[in-house]
């Protein structure tokens, strides 16, 4: 045997670096062994149902997860602390309230925690719908590094704090500015373990161009200071610079922080400041609230295509909020989809790189509620293919006769069953047409019981004669609206509508008898799917009484409670 050549003609034996002589056999068996027991751990994580666990932690949104006391107790002392007076239940919201921490970033910790294994990223979670993007350090991948690296500084498992922090630090110069903001918040949180994180973060923030607003609001006042400092000392910028706004402005951006729009105007009146000047559409539409961003676009004062001192318009901001019903909003007051940020994005490309595909792909299930991700390219696509259009809606209205009572017929029964069947981009549309409900084809018989107390406006339609007033044309008008965004955002959604609202070429004769044909044919089709819903309901009243005899069903969601299934309005 020549033990300087590492394996022996005759026997499998080897030496080591210290001399010291290995069995190869019994090390592949022993590898093979702890890779068994790995994977038998690892399933016991992975399929629940059969594992006899005996503890449960609930992440936001009150989805469970059923874990074992004994072996996460025996692997973190967090969870040995926190199991020790035999809690059962654990609240990932408690736990660690200083960042939400999604699915599938705890599924990969308590994987290692199961099975002592290391895995990559998983490509279903940390991919974004840009297929240019090389994903190396789009959004949903570094959402997710920081989130595990956030859960194991929690769970006190400081080797793979160490881990997880390198491999952001690799990425770091791929990674956006407005992405750096959220690793140095986390790295922050992480306190010393992430220094070398901490550090480097600031650094490239130090030369980057994001401006003091952003910075204040996305950072603690320390890291915010020293930040600003650094700039200061390295020349970068200097106080007084339009980096920094000044007491006009602040007074501006308090204001739209209490959304009072009234005062905002006020304080334009005393000539200080304006609109552009003080970047207020851009505030509005990165912090406000939805409604005040609306009501500031109705003053039209201010250029909807202005550019902050990073270079970017508000509809790039309104993408990166990923709000649809703003991003709608500033599109029909003349935003230019096709404005680049000084790196050479659109909107669209900020919103897809945003969004993980995952939730982009899975809501174009049947059946699955389009995500606000998915709606906002959507609606970014639809407006980069042309030009939107007004008046879309008016060739149906044309077709559906001169009567105004039979026009707001087919825009109530419209609207409704868009509210139905695609209750998102519905939404979208109606709260910018200012449309609170629909006065036709609801589910009013089915939840008649539930409705007391909702707030809905309503339009009478059975006056006879029918007479018109002021709140029809008004009412007419915001249909009229809804029906355009609609048409011209959701172009497959009212393709959908189109074969069943106008499946019969909209002969919506001027007379009595075919509109009480067309009013019997409304109430058969409202006859139905109450009767439809009156069946499921029935049903799922039954498993849930044989479900509860045998085991509890709290936390179980009941579509048809309309204190856990609210009825949209």
């Amino acid at each position: 045997m020549d033990v300087r050549n590492g394996f022996s003609d005759s026997t499998d034996i080897v030496s080591g670096s210290s001399g010291t002589v290995i069995d190869v056999p019994n090390l592949v068996s022993d590898v093979s062994s702890l890779n068994r027991l790995s994977e038998t751990l690892e399933s016991l994580l992975l399929e629940p149902l059969n594992s006899f666990a005996d503890a449960k932690i609930v992440i936001s949104g009150g989805r469970e997860i059923d874990v074992h006391r004994c072996i996460l107790s025996g692997r973190s002392p967090f969870f040995k602390n926190k199991f020790s007076d035999k809690n059962v239940k654990l609240l990932m919201k408690e736990l660690a309230s200083d960042y939400e921490i999604g699915f599938e970033a705890i599924i990969s910790v308590l994987g290692y925690l199961y099975s002592g294994k290391v895995k990559g990223l998983p490509k279903d979670v940390c991919v974004c719908v840009d297929d240019d993007c090389s994903h190396e350090a789009c959004r949903p991948a570094i959402d997710f590094m920081v989130e595990v690296l956030y859960a194991y500084h929690v769970f006190q498992i400081p080797e793979m704090v160490a881990l997880w922090q390198k491999r952001l630090l690799d990425i770091l110069d791929k990674a956006s500015s407005d992405d750096i903001l959220v690793i140095l918040s986390v790295a922050n949180t992480c306190g010393k373990s992430c220094e070398e994180l901490l550090s480097k973060c600031i650094d490239i923030l130090v030369k980057s161009t994001v401006d003091f607003v952003t910075l204040d609001k996305a950072l603690p006042e320390h890291l915010v200071k020293q930040i600003i400092d650094s700039r200061f000392d390295l020349g970068l910028d200097k106080p007084g610079s339009t980096s920094f706004p000044d007491k006009h402005i602040k007074r501006v951006h308090r204001a739209l922080d209490s959304d009072d729009v009234e005062l905002v105007t006020m304080l334009l009146r005393e000539g200080h400041t304006t609109l552009d000047g003080s970047c207020a559409l851009h505030y509005a539409v990165a912090y406000a609230d939805a409604k005040t961003t609306t009501e500031l676009l109705d003053l039209a004062l201010a250029d909807v295509n202005h550019k902050n001192s990073r270079g970017f318009s508000v509809l790039h901001i309104a993408a990166m909020r990923k709000e649809p019903n703003i991003i709608v909003s500033l599109l029909t007051k003349g935003a230019r989809p096709a404005d680049l940020t000084p790196d050479g994005r659109k909107a669209l490309q900020i919103s897809k790189r945003l969004t993980r595909a995952v939730d982009y792909y899975k809501s174009t299930e049947e059946g699955k509620e389009c995500g606000k991700g998915r709606l906002c390219i959507e609606i970014l696509e639809q407006a980069e293919r042309r030009n939107p259009l007004l008046g879309e809606a008016s060739a149906s209205l044309a077709m559906a006769g001169d009567d105004l009572r039979v026009k707001l017929l087919y825009l109530e029964n419209r609207v409704a069953l868009a509210n139905l069947l695609f209750p998102m981009q519905a939404k979208v549309a109606m709260e910018i047409a200012q449309v609170d409900g629909t006065s036709e084809f609801t589910l009013e018989t089915a939840y008649s019981q539930n409705l007391a107390n909702a707030q809905r406006t309503t339009v009478d339609l059975n006056d006879a004669p029918f007479l018109i007033k002021e709140e029809h044309l008004v009412r007419l008008r915001a249909l009229s609206k809804t029906v355009e965004l609609g048409k011209r955002y959701f172009p497959r959604c009212s393709e959908v509508l189109n074969k069943i609202v106008d499946s019969e070429g909209h002969q919506w004769i001027n007379t009595p008898e075919e509109r009480e044909s067309k009013k019997q044919k409304y109430t058969q089709v409202q006859e139905e799917v109450n009767k439809a819903y009156d069946e499921d309901k029935e049903e799922y009243e039954k498993s849930q009484a044989i479900s509860s005899s045998s085991s509890s069903t709290s936390g179980v969601v009941n579509p048809y409670n309309p204190a856990q299934f609210p009825i949209p309005k």
